[in-house]
């Protein structure tokens, strides 16, 4: 089973490699080439959350980092992105657990995210609420994310599925 640690330091140039490759490796029926090449370029902005956030890796059995998750701030899962080649291996959904876990431990009452037509359908499975769907520019190309809500301690109120 692979194991998860903290994101240190010396990680941040491997998961920027991470991030680009593993948006380069989008479906081309969810992301044209050009949508993938303006958010690629968005890896060498990484740094100052990476350093701000509080993030956790997933690593292979000979301790490559294989996927990352970041919260940043501390309500918002701000990245999640794994390796193409390691990818629907579980990396994703164990970093999940373990930043919901991690939040609940600093009395996070919910966390917020945007996601991609990547990402929406693993945490929709992990019981992510949508909110809404929204447009955005990035490097001047269009994109559409979703919006997501998950409460996180017990007793926070559910979003009515309807909304979704």
């Amino acid at each position: 089973m692979p194991s998860i640690r903290a994101i240190a330091w010396e990680d941040h140039q491997q998961l920027m490699a991470i991030y680009r490759a593993a948006v380069l490796s989008c479906d081309p029926k969810l992301y044209s080439p050009a949508q993938k090449q303006a958010w690629a370029a968005q890896a060498s902005q990484l740094t100052e959350p990476l350093t701000r956030g509080k993030g956790l890796v997933s690593c292979g059995d000979d301790g490559s980092v294989l996927a990352f998750a970041l919260r940043e701030p501390d309500d918002r899962l701000s990245l999640l992105y794994c390796h193409p080649q390691a990818q629907r291996q579980g990396h994703a959904q164990r970093l999940l657990v373990a930043i919901e876990e991690q939040a609940r431990q600093d009395h996070c009452l919910a966390l917020r995210t945007e996601a991609s037509f990547v990402s929406a359908p693993l945490l929709r499975r992990q019981n992510w609420t949508v909110r809404w769907r929204e447009e955005l520019l990035i490097n001047g190309v269009r994109f559409e994310r979703f919006n997501l809500w998950k409460p996180i301690l017990q007793g926070w109120p559910r979003l009515n599925s309807s909304n979704s």
